[in-house]
C-alpha cells in the first residue's frame, strides 16, 4: 500500500561475479557481510544480466527492457543512447514514466541514487524517476567516497517511512586499487585452474585484455603505475595471475565492508529489521574465460552471471537462507521487487516477476533459457540453457573468435574448449532458437531495427574503434604474427586505418 512503511536499500557492486563470494563457496573471506545477508535472505544463484557491460545493463534495469528493445547496447556511437521514442513520446516519455525509479516513486517511495554512473557514461536516462541524485563529480567511485554520502543520507533519512536508495560502488572494477597488504589479509584460496600450460596457451592468444595485454590493447596509461600494485600489465607467470586475483578480491572486500557499514547504519537508526536490502551487480568479470582477463567483453557465463541477494523482513522470512538455481534475468528480479513493493509492473517491461511464488514460501521455476547480449567490446549474442552456452559472434573485438561457439559448462566451467564442431546438431538448434527470439523481439522494437545492426554499421563496438593498426604492429612485434595476419584479413578496413576513431574516451 502507498501509505505503509517500506524502505529499500539496493547495493549495486560493479563487476561482481558471484563465484568470488563466500556465500557461493569462495574460500577467501572476501564477503563476510554479504554472506551474513545471504543467510537472512534469498540468493538467486543463476541470475544474469540480459545486456552487458555497464551502460547496457543498467539501461535494461532502469527501462525494464532488453537492449534490443531500448536500443542502448554500447558505450559509444548511436547505440550508446536509447532509441528515440518517436510518436510514442507524447507529452510524457513512456520509457521515462515506466522506469524502475519512476514506478517506485509513484508508489510513494522517495527514490535516490548515489552513483557517478549516469555522469560517467553520459547515460542521462538513468536519472528518470529518481527524486534525488547524489554525486561529487567523478570522486564517488570508491567505497570510501560513496560510503560517505550513503551514510550521511541514511543518518538524515533512514527513519522516513518510504524510500528507495540505490548505492553504487565500483571497487571490484579495474583498475584494482588494493595493496599487497590487503591481499595478504585475505590469505590463500585463489582459483587454481590456471596452470603454467594454460597460461602459456593464453599468452599465445591475442585480443584486448588478453594475458599478454591485461590493460586493454597494451597501450594503457595505467601501465606500470605504482598506484596499482595489484594490476599487472601482462600475465607472465602464475604469480602475476595470483596478483590479478588479489586485485579483484581486495576490491570485493572493500565493497563488502561498505555493505557492513550500511547495515550498521540501519541498525543505529532502528530500522534494520524492517528494511529491504538487495545486493546485485551490473555484470561480472572474466579471468581467462574466452581469453579475456580482468574485464568484461563477451556474452558469456562470467560477464553475464551476477549475484542476486534479497532480504525482505516479514515477507520472505520463510525463505531465509535459501537459494534458487533457476535461470532468471536481472529484469525478472527487479520486476519482482516492484511487485513485492505493491506497485504494478508496466505492461511493456520484459521482466517476468515472481512475487506470488516467493510470498508462498517457494522458489520460482525460472526460465528454460536466456539470451545474453554484448556490444561494447564485441558484438555477440548467446543462448544459455542447462549446462550449455552457445555464442554467436558478429564482431570478435579482435579476439579472433569464430562465428559460432558451443561450451559445456559442466565439463569446461572456464570456457577453454569450443565443442561446436563435435555437436553440429546442438549448434543448429541453438542458432534457430536464438534467431526465433530475435525475430520475436524485433516485433516490438522501434522501426524493427536491431541495435546490434547499428553497432556493426558504425564500424563495430566502440572500445575497439581505431585500435587495430597499432595492435597489429604489437602482435607482430611480440611473436604473434599469425594472429595479426588473421585479424588483418578479417577486418581489412580497420587494419588500414579506416572506420571511426574515438574522439574522446570520457
Amino acid at each position: 500500500m502507498a501509505g505503509s512503511p517500506l524502505r529499500i536499500l539496493w547495493v549495486d557492486i560493479d563487476s561482481l561475479r558471484p563465484d568470488h563470494l563466500g556465500c557461493h563457496g569462495y574460500p577467501r573471506p572476501t564477503s563476510p557481510n554479504i554472506d551474513a545477508l545471504a543467510a537472512e535472505g534469498v540468493r538467486f544463484d543463476r541470475l544474469y544480466t540480459s545486456d552487458s557491460p555497464c551502460l547496457p545493463s543498467r539501461s535494461a534495469i532502469q527501462t525494464g527492457l532488453f537492449g534490443i528493445h531500448n536500443g542502448a547496447v554500447g558505450h559509444g556511437g548511436t547505440a550508446a543512447d536509447p532509441f528515440s521514442e518517436g510518436l510514442r513520446r507524447g507529452f510524457r516519455s513512456p520509457r521515462a514514466h515506466g522506469s524502475l525509479a519512476a514506478v517506485l516513486s509513484r508508489a510513494g517511495l522517495w527514490t535516490t541514487t548515489i552513483s557517478v554512473f549516469g555522469q560517467h557514461h553520459s547515460a542521462l536516462h538513468w536519472y528518470a524517476g529518481f527524486n534525488e541524485a547524489i554525486q561529487d563529480g567523478y570522486r564517488t567511485w570508491s567505497a570510501e567516497g560513496v560510503g560517505r554520502h550513503a551514510l550521511d543520507w541514511l543518518e538524515r533519512n533512514a527513519d522516513r517511512d518510504r524510500w528507495f536508495l540505490h548505492v553504487h560502488v565500483w571497487d571490484p572494477h579495474t583498475p584494482y586499487t588494493g595493496t599487497p597488504e590487503d591481499a595478504e589479509a585475505l590469505g590463500d584460496g585463489r582459483p587454481v585452474w590456471v596452470t603454467d600450460e594454460i597460461l602459456a596457451w593464453h599468452r599465445a592468444q591475442g585480443g584486448p585484455h588478453s594475458a599478454s595485454e591485461v590493460l586493454g590493447f597494451g597501450n594503457s596509461p595505467l601501465s606500470g603505475s605504482p598506484s596499482f600494485p595489484l594490476l599487472p600489465d601482462s600475465l607472465e607467470s602464475l604469480d602475476d595471475v595470483a596478483r590479478a586475483f588479489d586485485g579483484y578480491d581486495t576490491g570485493i572486500r572493500r565493497a563488502d565492508a561498505l555493505v557492513g557499514r550500511l547495515l550498521d547504519a540501519l541498525a543505529a537508526q532502528g530500522v534494520a529489521d524492517d528494511t529491504v536490502v538487495v545486493v546485485s551487480s551490473d555484470h561480472g568479470e572474466n579471468f581467462g574465460e574466452l581469453g579475456v582477463w580482468c574485464d568484461h567483453h563477451t556474452a558469456d557465463e562470467y560477464t553475464h552471471r551476477i549475484p542476486g541477494i534479497v532480504r525482505w523482513p516479514g515477507v520472505l522470512d520463510a525463505l531465509a537462507g535459501s537459494s534458487s538455481a533457476s535461470l532468471h534475468y536481472h529484469l525478472d528480479l527487479f520486476a519482482t521487487l516492484v511487485e513485492l513493493a505493491g506497485a504494478a509492473v508496466p505492461a511493456h517491461w520484459d521482466g517476468d516477476g515472481f512475487a506470488d511464488v516467493l510470498r508462498d514460501g517457494e522458489v520460482p521455476a525460472g526460465r528454460s533459457e536466456l539470451v545474453l547480449s554484448a556490444a561494447a567490446w564485441t558484438v555477440q549474442r548467446s543462448l544459455r540453457w542447462g549446462d550449455r552456452l552457445y555464442v554467436r559472434t558478429r564482431h570478435d573485438g579482435y579476439h579472433g573468435y569464430p562465428d559460432e561457439m558451443l561450451y559445456r559448462l559442466d565439463e569446461d566451467p572456464h570456457l577453454q574448449e569450443d565443442v561446436s564442431a563435435a555437436h553440429p546438431d546442438e549448434v543448429s538448434a541453438a542458432r534457430s532458437r536464438l534467431e526465433a527470439w530475435e525475430a520475436e523481439m524485433l516485433k516490438n522494437t522501434p522501426g524493427g531495427c536491431d541495435p546490434h545492426d547499428i553497432v556493426m554499421e558504425e564500424g563495430g563496438p566502440f572500445h575497439v574503434w581505431g585500435e587495430l593498426p597499432d595492435y597489429l604492429a604489437r602482435l607482430r612485434a611480440t611473436g604473434r604474427a599469425p594472429i595479426a595476419d588473421q585479424l588483418a584479413r578479417r577486418w581489412p578496413d580497420a587494419a588500414s586505418g579506416g572506420g571511426p576513431e574515438k574522439i574522446g574516451y570520457f
